[in-house]
Protein backbone atom coordinates (compact mmCIF):
# COMPACT_ATOMS: atom_id res chain seq x y z
CA UNK A 1 0.00 0.00 0.00
CA UNK A 2 1.35 3.75 -0.59
CA UNK A 3 1.28 5.58 1.78
CA UNK A 4 1.76 9.31 0.76
CA UNK A 5 4.59 11.57 2.35
CA UNK A 6 1.87 14.24 3.78
CA UNK A 7 0.10 11.34 5.89
CA UNK A 8 3.22 10.10 6.96
CA UNK A 9 4.11 12.87 8.32
CA UNK A 10 1.27 13.61 10.13
CA UNK A 11 1.13 10.38 11.51
CA UNK A 12 4.72 10.52 12.45
CA UNK A 13 3.92 14.21 13.96
CA UNK A 14 0.74 12.85 15.73
CA UNK A 15 2.66 9.96 17.55
CA UNK A 16 5.41 11.90 18.86
CA UNK A 17 3.02 14.59 20.22
CA UNK A 18 1.29 11.31 22.17
CA UNK A 19 4.38 9.92 23.21
CA UNK A 20 5.48 13.14 24.81
CA UNK A 21 2.08 13.68 26.04
CA UNK A 22 1.91 10.51 27.77
CA UNK A 23 4.18 10.12 30.65
CA UNK A 24 2.74 13.30 31.72
CA UNK A 25 -0.92 11.93 31.64
CA UNK A 26 0.77 9.49 33.95
CA UNK A 27 1.94 11.37 36.64
CA UNK A 28 -1.24 13.66 36.64
CA UNK A 29 -3.74 10.41 37.08
CA UNK A 30 -0.81 8.75 39.50
CA UNK A 31 -1.28 6.71 41.70
CA UNK A 32 -4.36 4.97 40.51
CA UNK A 33 -3.14 1.86 43.35
CA UNK A 34 -1.60 1.43 46.36
CA UNK A 35 2.03 2.95 46.71
CA UNK A 36 4.22 0.41 48.72
CA UNK A 37 7.04 2.01 50.61
CA UNK A 38 10.25 -0.35 51.48
CA UNK A 39 12.14 0.55 55.01
CA UNK A 40 14.95 -1.46 55.56
CA UNK A 41 14.58 -1.30 59.68
CA UNK A 42 12.63 -3.21 62.08
CA UNK A 43 9.18 -1.84 62.41
CA UNK A 44 9.43 1.25 65.20
CA UNK A 45 12.35 3.00 64.98
CA UNK A 46 13.32 6.07 63.23
CA UNK A 47 13.24 5.07 59.71
CA UNK A 48 9.89 2.89 60.53
CA UNK A 49 8.50 5.88 62.24
CA UNK A 50 9.47 9.05 59.80
CA UNK A 51 8.14 6.41 56.27
CA UNK A 52 5.27 6.19 58.26
CA UNK A 53 4.22 9.74 58.88
CA UNK A 54 5.08 11.02 55.57
CA UNK A 55 3.39 7.78 53.94
CA UNK A 56 0.07 8.89 56.38
CA UNK A 57 -0.20 12.69 54.36
CA UNK A 58 0.52 11.09 50.93
CA UNK A 59 -2.38 8.65 51.30
CA UNK A 60 -4.18 11.42 52.29
CA UNK A 61 -2.81 14.29 49.64
CA UNK A 62 -2.85 11.39 46.69
CA UNK A 63 -5.94 9.64 47.15
CA UNK A 64 -4.23 6.29 47.39
CA UNK A 65 -2.71 4.03 50.21
CA UNK A 66 1.27 4.53 50.72
CA UNK A 67 1.82 1.10 52.48
CA UNK A 68 4.87 1.07 54.13
CA UNK A 69 6.88 -2.42 54.45
CA UNK A 70 9.63 -3.42 56.89
CA UNK A 71 12.58 -5.51 55.26
CA UNK A 72 15.35 -5.67 57.57
CA UNK A 73 18.30 -7.54 57.07
CA UNK A 74 21.77 -7.03 55.98
CA UNK A 75 21.85 -3.23 56.97
CA UNK A 76 19.18 -2.18 54.85
CA UNK A 77 20.70 -4.30 51.61
CA UNK A 78 17.70 -6.83 51.53
CA UNK A 79 15.40 -3.54 51.13
CA UNK A 80 17.37 -1.78 48.34
CA UNK A 81 17.92 -4.83 45.97
CA UNK A 82 14.07 -5.21 46.40
CA UNK A 83 13.49 -2.15 45.27
CA UNK A 84 16.13 -1.82 42.09
CA UNK A 85 14.83 -5.11 41.18
CA UNK A 86 11.34 -3.44 40.94
CA UNK A 87 8.82 -2.70 38.42
CA UNK A 88 10.15 0.83 37.52
CA UNK A 89 6.74 2.44 37.37
CA UNK A 90 6.31 4.72 40.99
CA UNK A 91 4.57 1.85 42.70
CA UNK A 92 7.67 0.36 44.72
CA UNK A 93 10.04 3.42 46.52
CA UNK A 94 12.61 2.78 48.70
CA UNK A 95 13.14 4.83 52.51
CA UNK A 96 16.59 5.80 51.85
CA UNK A 97 18.95 6.36 54.32
CA UNK A 98 22.58 6.93 55.15
CA UNK A 99 23.11 3.15 55.65
CA UNK A 100 22.75 3.20 51.70
CA UNK A 101 25.72 5.49 51.30
CA UNK A 102 28.03 4.08 53.78
CA UNK A 103 26.86 0.73 52.51
CA UNK A 104 28.10 1.38 48.84
CA UNK A 105 31.89 1.32 50.67
CA UNK A 106 31.41 -0.95 53.47
CA UNK A 107 30.25 -4.35 51.04
CA UNK A 108 32.45 -4.76 48.13
CA UNK A 109 30.15 -7.35 46.31
CA UNK A 110 26.37 -6.14 46.36
CA UNK A 111 23.79 -7.57 43.82
CA UNK A 112 23.13 -3.61 43.00
CA UNK A 113 24.55 -0.46 42.70
CA UNK A 114 22.82 2.17 45.03
CA UNK A 115 23.93 5.49 43.00
CA UNK A 116 23.19 3.69 39.16
CA UNK A 117 20.01 1.78 39.96
CA UNK A 118 18.03 3.73 42.55
CA UNK A 119 16.73 7.14 41.50
CA UNK A 120 16.82 10.01 43.87
CA UNK A 121 13.54 10.94 44.53
CA UNK A 122 13.21 13.60 47.65
CA UNK A 123 15.33 14.50 50.74
CA UNK A 124 13.11 14.30 53.62
CA UNK A 125 14.72 14.80 57.08
CA UNK A 126 18.08 15.01 58.88
CA UNK A 127 18.55 13.54 61.99
CA UNK A 128 21.40 15.35 64.32
CA UNK A 129 24.14 13.48 66.64
CA UNK A 130 25.60 14.64 69.75
CA UNK A 131 29.09 13.41 71.25
CA UNK A 132 28.10 12.48 74.70
CA UNK A 133 30.63 11.22 77.91
CA UNK A 134 29.33 10.32 81.71
CA UNK A 135 29.22 13.18 83.77
CA UNK A 136 32.61 11.64 86.07
CA UNK A 137 34.75 11.77 82.75
CA UNK A 138 37.24 14.62 83.12
CA UNK A 139 37.24 16.34 79.89
CA UNK A 140 34.13 19.15 79.54
CA UNK A 141 34.95 20.19 76.19
CA UNK A 142 36.27 18.90 72.95
CA UNK A 143 39.36 20.12 72.85
CA UNK A 144 39.93 18.74 76.41
CA UNK A 145 38.70 15.34 74.95
CA UNK A 146 41.36 15.38 72.06
CA UNK A 147 43.54 15.92 74.90
CA UNK A 148 43.16 13.38 76.84
CA UNK A 149 43.05 11.00 74.54
CA UNK A 150 46.63 11.90 73.49
CA UNK A 151 47.77 11.90 76.72
CA UNK A 152 45.70 8.72 77.51
CA UNK A 153 46.38 6.29 74.32
CA UNK A 154 44.12 3.08 74.44
CA UNK A 155 42.04 4.10 77.33
CA UNK A 156 38.71 5.80 75.67
CA UNK A 157 36.43 3.16 75.19
CA UNK A 158 33.93 4.51 72.01
CA UNK A 159 30.49 2.32 72.00
CA UNK A 160 28.68 2.02 68.49
CA UNK A 161 25.40 0.00 67.56
CA UNK A 162 27.70 -2.11 65.57
CA UNK A 163 30.77 -2.15 62.67
CA UNK A 164 29.30 0.38 60.02
CA UNK A 165 26.67 1.52 62.37
CA UNK A 166 26.15 5.78 62.16
CA UNK A 167 27.68 6.32 66.01
CA UNK A 168 30.35 3.72 64.53
CA UNK A 169 30.94 5.96 61.56
CA UNK A 170 30.71 9.74 63.46
CA UNK A 171 33.20 8.36 65.83
CA UNK A 172 35.63 7.08 62.94
CA UNK A 173 35.46 10.46 61.35
CA UNK A 174 36.28 11.88 64.41
CA UNK A 175 39.49 9.97 65.14
CA UNK A 176 40.13 10.61 61.49
CA UNK A 177 39.79 14.37 61.57
CA UNK A 178 41.83 14.71 65.00
CA UNK A 179 44.44 11.71 64.60
CA UNK A 180 43.30 10.26 68.29
CA UNK A 181 42.87 6.56 68.97
CA UNK A 182 40.16 5.00 70.54
CA UNK A 183 38.88 1.37 71.36
CA UNK A 184 35.73 0.61 68.95
CA UNK A 185 32.87 -1.59 71.05
CA UNK A 186 30.26 -2.78 69.27
CA UNK A 187 27.21 -3.52 70.74
CA UNK A 188 24.59 -5.65 69.09
CA UNK A 189 21.70 -2.74 70.90
CA UNK A 190 22.38 0.64 72.33
CA UNK A 191 25.72 1.32 74.13
CA UNK A 192 23.90 4.27 76.60
CA UNK A 193 23.80 2.13 79.27
CA UNK A 194 27.62 0.88 79.63
CA UNK A 195 27.90 5.00 79.28
CA UNK A 196 25.68 5.40 82.15
CA UNK A 197 27.13 3.08 84.13
CA UNK A 198 30.74 4.32 83.31
CA UNK A 199 32.07 0.79 81.04
CA UNK A 200 32.17 3.63 78.21
CA UNK A 201 34.24 6.82 77.94
CA UNK A 202 32.45 7.77 74.47
CA UNK A 203 29.32 7.83 72.17
CA UNK A 204 28.45 9.60 69.09
CA UNK A 205 24.58 8.90 69.56
CA UNK A 206 21.40 10.31 68.18
CA UNK A 207 20.04 13.29 69.47
CA UNK A 208 16.49 12.39 69.88
CA UNK A 209 17.53 8.80 71.83
CA UNK A 210 20.13 10.90 74.04
CA UNK A 211 18.27 14.23 74.29
CA UNK A 212 16.41 13.01 77.86
CA UNK A 213 19.88 11.55 79.11
CA UNK A 214 21.24 14.83 78.81
CA UNK A 215 18.50 17.00 80.05
CA UNK A 216 18.48 14.47 83.30
CA UNK A 217 22.61 15.32 83.69
CA UNK A 218 22.69 11.06 83.23
CA UNK A 219 25.24 12.23 80.28
CA UNK A 220 26.96 15.41 79.40
CA UNK A 221 26.95 16.38 76.09
CA UNK A 222 30.50 17.89 74.47
CA UNK A 223 28.91 18.88 71.15
CA UNK A 224 26.65 17.72 68.79
CA UNK A 225 27.78 16.73 65.32
CA UNK A 226 26.16 18.64 62.46
CA UNK A 227 27.85 21.64 61.05
CA UNK A 228 26.04 24.35 63.14
CA UNK A 229 24.16 24.35 66.64
CA UNK A 230 21.10 22.98 67.25
CA UNK A 231 18.18 24.73 68.53
CA UNK A 232 17.09 21.90 70.97
CA UNK A 233 20.77 22.15 72.33
CA UNK A 234 21.55 25.58 72.19
CA UNK A 235 24.52 25.36 74.83
CA UNK A 236 25.73 22.80 73.28
CA UNK A 237 28.66 23.38 71.15
CA UNK A 238 29.31 22.04 67.38
CA UNK A 239 32.17 19.93 66.96
CA UNK A 240 33.13 21.44 63.82
CA UNK A 241 34.24 24.46 66.50
CA UNK A 242 37.08 22.76 67.69
CA UNK A 243 37.70 19.96 64.41
CA UNK A 244 37.30 21.89 61.50
CA UNK A 245 35.71 20.14 58.49
CA UNK A 246 33.73 17.73 61.21
CA UNK A 247 30.05 17.21 60.44
CA UNK A 248 27.47 13.76 60.23
CA UNK A 249 23.89 13.71 60.65
CA UNK A 250 21.66 11.21 60.03
CA UNK A 251 19.18 11.45 56.74
CA UNK A 252 16.33 9.92 55.13
CA UNK A 253 14.66 10.36 51.31
CA UNK A 254 12.90 8.53 48.98
CA UNK A 255 14.45 6.70 45.87
CA UNK A 256 12.90 4.38 43.27
CA UNK A 257 13.95 2.33 40.84
CA UNK A 258 15.92 3.70 38.68
CA UNK A 259 14.52 3.94 35.24
CA UNK A 260 10.72 5.86 36.91
CA UNK A 261 9.75 8.03 34.69
CA UNK A 262 10.62 11.22 35.24
CA UNK A 263 6.98 13.06 35.56
CA UNK A 264 6.10 10.74 38.28
CA UNK A 265 9.43 11.43 40.27
CA UNK A 266 9.03 14.73 39.71
CA UNK A 267 5.73 14.42 40.89
CA UNK A 268 6.31 12.39 44.15
CA UNK A 269 9.01 15.18 44.65
CA UNK A 270 6.78 18.35 45.04
CA UNK A 271 4.15 16.07 46.83
CA UNK A 272 7.01 15.40 49.54
CA UNK A 273 7.97 18.89 49.12
CA UNK A 274 4.70 20.25 50.23
CA UNK A 275 4.27 17.75 53.14
CA UNK A 276 7.29 18.89 54.31
CA UNK A 277 6.25 22.92 54.53
CA UNK A 278 3.07 21.39 56.19
CA UNK A 279 3.22 23.00 59.58
CA UNK A 280 1.80 19.65 61.60
CA UNK A 281 4.22 17.68 59.56
CA UNK A 282 7.17 20.34 60.52
CA UNK A 283 6.03 20.35 63.94
CA UNK A 284 6.19 16.47 64.30
CA UNK A 285 9.71 15.83 62.73
CA UNK A 286 10.93 18.33 65.25
CA UNK A 287 8.97 16.07 68.23
CA UNK A 288 11.36 12.96 66.47
CA UNK A 289 14.26 15.19 67.14
CA UNK A 290 14.82 15.99 63.52
CA UNK A 291 14.89 19.00 60.92
CA UNK A 292 13.49 19.42 57.72
CA UNK A 293 15.36 18.57 54.57
CA UNK A 294 13.77 19.39 51.63
CA UNK A 295 15.08 19.74 48.05
CA UNK A 296 14.86 18.75 44.17
CA UNK A 297 15.40 15.17 43.15
CA UNK A 298 18.80 16.60 41.65
CA UNK A 299 19.64 18.26 44.76
CA UNK A 300 18.92 14.75 46.88
CA UNK A 301 21.09 12.88 43.97
CA UNK A 302 24.04 15.21 44.53
CA UNK A 303 24.04 15.08 48.02
CA UNK A 304 23.69 11.12 48.41
CA UNK A 305 26.50 11.19 45.88
CA UNK A 306 28.78 13.73 48.16
CA UNK A 307 27.86 10.99 50.91
CA UNK A 308 28.72 8.24 49.38
CA UNK A 309 32.12 9.77 48.81
CA UNK A 310 32.83 11.13 52.20
CA UNK A 311 31.40 7.96 53.82
CA UNK A 312 33.56 5.70 51.74
CA UNK A 313 36.94 7.62 52.58
CA UNK A 314 36.37 7.07 56.17
CA UNK A 315 35.39 3.25 55.42
CA UNK A 316 38.41 3.43 53.88
CA UNK A 317 40.71 5.06 56.61
CA UNK A 318 39.46 2.71 59.18
CA UNK A 319 39.73 -0.50 57.44
CA UNK A 320 36.21 -1.43 58.06
CA UNK A 321 34.76 -4.80 56.97
CA UNK A 322 31.38 -6.03 57.82
CA UNK A 323 30.38 -8.72 60.07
Amino acid sequence: MKIHRRHFLQATTSFAASSAIAPCARAETYPTRPVHVIVGFPAGGAADISARLLSQWLTKRLGQQFVVESRPGAATNIATEAVARAPADGYTLLFVTQANAVNAALYRKLNFNFIRDIAPVASVLRVPGVMVVNPSFSATTVPEFIAYARSNPGKINMGSGGIGSAQHLYGELFKMLTGIEMVHIPYSGQPLTDLIGGRLQVVFNPVPSTISFIRSGKLRALAVTTAMRLDALPDVPAIAESVQGYEASGWFGIGSPKATPVPIVERLNAEINAALKDSKIKAQIAELGSTVFAGSPADFGKFIVDETRKWGTVVKSAGLKPV
